[in-house]
C-alpha cells in the first residue's frame, strides 16, 4: 500500500474482528475448495491435528505485541507463511441473534441522534460525543512526526469550545463535518478516495455521521494491514526462533516427538536412493542400491520429503510433527494440484485432438479451464463422482471446440472425433492413465526444480505440455515453496540431525557391502 508521508502507519483503535484469511466467496471455485476443506475434508478435524491461525478477535495492539515478543505463535505463523494474510471486519451471519441485537442498538442510537437534532433548539449531546470519537480516531492514525496535522485536529475539534458554541446556539455542525471529511481524505489510503468523495455528496447530517464511521472502520483495516505487511520481514526471523524454541521445549518433555519425522525422512531417502539407482548405467546395476545411496545429500532428501507431502494420505497416516501446523495448507495445495492435473490433462488431449487450429486461439484455453474448474469443484468430497463429472466436461469441451472451430472458419468435429475426445477425457479418471501420469511427473519435476533453486528470484522453465496451465502452476509453486522455506528455517537443525544419522547409517552399510565384495 502506498503511503503519503502525512499518512499514518498504525492505529491504537480496536479492530472488530479477524476472519480466516483463506475463507473466501463461494462464487470462486478455488476459494470454495479452501472453505470446504476446513468443513469436511477427512482428517482435518482430528484431535491430533492442530489448527493454524484460529479465527478470533484481534486488535492492533496484539499485532504489535506479536511483532515484539511473538506471544501468539499461531498468528505470527499465519502472517509469515500466508502472503495474502489480511485483517478483515467480522461479518455476522445474516439472521443471527447477535446481528439482530446489534442492528437494533445501532438503529436506536441513530434515531435518538436524529430526534435530538430536530428539537428546537437542537440538542447536540450525542453529536458532540460522536465528534469526540471521530477526533480520537483521527489522532490514532497519526505518527509522532505528524505535529501539524495533530495541531489542526486538536484545534478544530476542541470539545470544550464545541460545547460552549452549542450552549450559545453558535455551533455549525456542517463546518466541523466538512473539516473531518477533508482530514480523512488526507489520512486515508488512495484506495479510499472514492469513499471520501461519496461522503461529500451526503447532505443529511445523521446519514453522514453513519457513513463517516463506516469509512473510518475501513481506514482502520487499511492501517492494520499496512502494519502487518511492515512487520512481516522482522516477524519471520523472530517467529522462526520462537517456534524452534517451543518445539525444543516440547521435545524435551516428549523425547519421541521426532518419530514421525524420522520415518518421513527415511522414506524420502529410500525413495531418492531408488530413483538414483534407476538412473545408473546398466553395468552398475549389480551395486545399484549402494551407488544410489552414496550420492544422497541432506538438502536433496529434504526436498524429496517435502514433495512426498503433496501425495500424503491424510486419512490413514499422521502428518510429521514438524509440519503439523501447516497440514491444512499442504492439503489445500495437494488438492489444488490434483485439480490442476486433470485440467492440464483435459487441455492436452483437447489440443492434441483439435490440432494447431485452437492452440493459439485467444481465450480458448481459459474457457476450457473455467469449465473444468467449475465442474471439478468439490472433487475431494466423498460424494463427488469423478467419472460423471469428466463425462459432463467432455460434453462441454466438445461443444466449445465445435463452436470455436465454426467461428473461425474451420470444420467442426465429426461424431467419431467427438467420441474419441470424450473417451480420452473420461479416461483421466483412471489413476494409471498414461497422459495423467505424464502431466503429473512434469508437475512434480517443476516443483522439484523450484525447490532446488528457490534461492533464485526467477522461476524455473515450465516443462513441455504444461504451458496452458503455467500461470496456475506457478501460483501454486510460489505458495508451496514459501511454506517449505519457512519450515526449513524453523526446523532445519532437527532435519540435519535426523538425516545425519540416516545418511551415516547408509554409508556404513555401503562400507560393509564393499568389504564383503
Amino acid at each position: 500500500m502506498s503511503q503519503n508521508p502525512d499518512k499514518p502507519h498504525s492505529s491504537e483503535e480496536k479492530l472488530s474482528g479477524l476472519e480466516d484469511g483463506q475463507e473466501e466467496s463461494l462464487d470462486n471455485p478455488d476459494q470454495f475448495i479452501r472453505k470446504r476443506i476446513r468443513q469436511s475434508a477427512p482428517g482435518s478435524h482430528r484431535d491430533d491435528t492442530p489448527k493454524s491461525s484460529p479465527p478470533r478477535p484481534v486488535s492492533i495492539e496484539e499485532l504489535m505485541e506479536t511483532a515484539k515478543g511473538v506471544t501468539n505463535m499461531a498468528l505470527a505463523h499465519e502472517i509469515v507463511v500466508n502472503g495474502d494474510f489480511q485483517i478483515k471486519p467480522a461479518e455476522l451471519p445474516e439472521h443471527s441473534l447477535e446481528k439482530k441485537v446489534r442492528d437494533i442498538v445501532h438503529k436506536a442510537f441513530w434515531d435518538c441522534l436524529e430526534a435530538q437534532l430536530k428539537e428546537d433548539p437542537p440538542t447536540y449531546d450525542h453529536a458532540i460525543k460522536l465528534l469526540g470519537e471521530i477526533k480520537e480516531n483521527l489522532l490514532s492514525f497519526l505518527l509522532p512526526g505528524h505535529t501539524r496535522l495533530r495541531s489542526q485536529i486538536t484545534e478544530v475539534l476542541d470539545l470544550d469550545l464545541i460545547k460552549q458554541e452549542a450552549e450559545n446556539g453558535a455551533l455549525d455542525i456542517s463546518k466541523l463535518v466538512e473539516f473531518v471529511i477533508g482530514m480523512m481524505g488526507t489520512l486515508c489510503a488512495p484506495a479510499r478516495d472514492e469513499e471520501i468523495k461519496k461522503l461529500k455528496d451526503i447532505n443529511e447530517i445523521v446519514p453522514l455521521f453513519r457513513a463517516i464511521f463506516s469509512v473510518l472502520d475501513l481506514m482502520k483495516m487499511d492501517m492494520a494491514n499496512f502494519a502487518v505487511s511492515s512487520i512481516r520481514p522482522k516477524l519471520m526471523q523472530q517467529s522462526a526462533e520462537y517456534e524452534r524454541k517451543k518445539f525444543q521445549e516440547f521435545l524435551e518433555k516428549q523425547p519421541n516427538s521426532l518419530d514421525l519425522v524420522t520415518r518421513w525422512l527415511q522414506e524420502a531417502a529410500d525413495d531418492l536412493a531408488k530413483l538414483r539407482c534407476k538412473m545408473l548405467p546398466p553395468h552398475c546395476s549389480g551395486d545399484g542400491a549402494t551407488g544410489g545411496a552414496s550420492a544422497l545429500c541432506s538438502t536433496a532428501v529434504q526436498n524429496q520429503a517435502y514433495l512426498k507431502l503433496l501425495k500424503w494420505d491424510h486419512v490413514n497416516r499422521p502428518f510429521p510433527e514438524t509440519v503439523l501446523m501447516d497440514q491444512t495448507r499442504f492439503q489445500e495445495i495437494q488438492l489444488e494440484l490434483e485439480q490442476l492435473l486433470l485440467t492440464g490433462t483435459v487441455l492436452l488431449v483437447t489440443f492434441s485432438a483439435a490440432g494447431p487450429a485452437l492452440v493459439d486461439m485467444p481465450g480458448f484455453a481459459e474457457k476450457i479451464k473455467t469449465i473444468v474448474k467449475v465442474l471439478l469443484t468439490g472433487m475431494h468430497l466423498p460424494s463427488f463422482n469423478l467419472q460423471e463429472s469428466l463425462a459432463t466436461i467432455g460434453e462441454k469441451v466438445c461443444a466449445e471446440v465445435n463452436s470455436c472451430l465454426s467461428q473461425h472458419g474451420f470444420a467442426p468435429f465429426s461424431a467419431e472425433r467427438e467420441t474419441g475426445l470424450k473417451g480420452q477425457i473420461q479416461a483421466a479418471a483412471n489413476p494409471d492413465n498414461s497422459i495423467c501420469k505424464l502431466i503429473d511427473s512434469r508437475i512434480e519435476k517443476f516443483l522439484e526444480n523450484y525447490l532446488a533453486s528457490s534461492h533464485q528470484k526467477s522461476l524455473p522453465a515450465v516443462p513441455g505440455g504444461l504451458g496452458p496451465i503455467q500461470r496456475e502452476l506457478e501460483e501454486i509453486a510460489v505458495k508451496y515453496v514459501r511454506l517449505v522455506n519457512y519450515n526449513k528455517m524453523v526446523f532445519s537443525p532437527y532435519y540435519d540431525a535426523v538425516l545425519g544419522k540416516i545418511l551415516t547409517k547408509g554409508e556404513s552399510q555401503l562400507v560393509g557391502k564393499s568389504e564383503e565384495s
